[in-house]
């Protein structure tokens, strides 16, 4: 540990936030290290954001390995929508009450129905001894394990409730983390303050286990221009493949299923479905394939009148759409923009 011999300016002595997410295992061990609590008493507050610019699915622990000792006072974060509002994940400190007047709990304290509860724990935030108790975790296979037992062995157990409880679901998903460090390691002493610079934070490792979430309708995720692309499939778009290909409406979109175990439900999205009647003008969904129209009727989904030659065509003098075409194109949406407006005026409701 480099104590008062780091320099961010020399680049054999600094130690710069990359170095948490370079490869581990050299010999000796690169961190990245903060500034030392040269203001005391004054709080010693920094923020670690990852932001993946896409939605990911954890998978596993998340696991934040301390260089120096662990904070004594921690709060990890989550955010869903790209970073504009966090929740907590969970909390950590010597004394949960004093820290965040929060009783002590563990993971092993949760049950079925307090999964997603938010809790504070006292169990990473000690001193440590050996080098496996540099560790602070988040629990994500402990939890798992409430429902798919402890060895993980009734995965189709966690599987149905995934798929069928969304606040679940979204415990587990994130577009990006943030730890926040609010008291580094003191030894459990009173603070030295002669010797200020031995307080600081200094981290080695930040592991985050986790799949893109493309709504079950991908089998991969490419990194295409520094970004995390599904790999959509089953007719669907979308960063998370979370919505139609265009022309593939014939049924409201859908995520696909974990069910029935083992193959689940890819629920893809189709052109047509009889039990919808997308097919208009007495069209028929020919495996959800296509619309075959009926003779006067072509489109897609059968939604434009076929022209008939024999009958002049549609843009004969009696298809009715002669006099339409006169009308210049401007007037024609400065008429529909007054209607719209006059339609609105009449019948909007009052505003909050």
């Amino acid at each position: 540990m480099c104590n008062n011999e780091c320099d961010a300016e020399n680049e054999d002595l600094a130690h710069p936030p990359e170095l948490m997410f370079d490869f581990e295992g050299r010999n000796p061990t690169t961190f990245w290290q903060s500034s030392s609590w040269k203001k005391y008493p004054k709080a010693l507050l920094v923020n670690i954001t990852l932001s993946w610019s896409k939605t990911i699915e954890l998978t596993d622990d998340i696991v934040v390995t301390f260089e120096s000792g662990r904070p004594e006072q921690m709060v990890l974060e989550k955010s869903l929508d790209y970073g504009k509002t966090w929740q907590p994940y969970q909390f950590y400190a010597t004394d949960c009450l004093d820290a965040f007047t929060m009783d002590a709990k563990t993971v092993q304290d949760l049950t079925q129905h307090t999964l997603l509860d938010i809790i504070c724990t006292e169990e990473y935030s000690r001193g440590y001894v050996w080098k496996y108790d540099k560790t602070v975790r988040f629990e994500i296979k402990d939890r798992f394990a409430l429902f798919a037992g402890p060895r993980l062995h009734n995965m189709a157990s966690l599987y149905g409730q995934l798929d069928t409880t969304k606040n679940l679901r979204d415990f587990f998903t994130i577009t990006d983390l943030r730890v926040r460090l609010l008291r580094p390691a003191t030894g459990a002493t009173m603070v030295d303050e002669n010797n200020l610079s031995r307080y600081f934070y200094a981290i080695s490792d930040i592991k985050v286990q986790g799949r893109c979430k493309c709504n079950l309708h991908a089998n991969s995720c490419v990194f295409d221009k520094e970004t995390l692309n599904c790999e959509c499939e089953h007719n669907t778009t979308g960063p998370d493949c979370g919505r139609c290909k265009r022309n593939y409406q014939g049924r409201t979109w859908s995520a696909g299923s974990y069910l029935p175990i083992p193959k689940g439900t890819a629920n893809t999205s189709r052109v047509c479905d009889n039990e919808l009647l997308r097919c208009q003008n007495g069209g028929v969904c020919l495996n959800n394939l296509r619309c075959q129209c009926t003779a006067a009727f072509t489109g897609l989904l059968c939604e434009k009148p076929r022209c008939e030659s024999e009958l002049g065509g549609c843009g004969g003098p009696d298809s009715g759409q002669a006099a339409l075409s006169s009308t210049p194109l401007s007037t024609l949406l400065l008429l529909l923009l007054g209607s719209t407006l006059l339609r609105e005026a009449s019948y909007r409701p009052t505003l909050l």
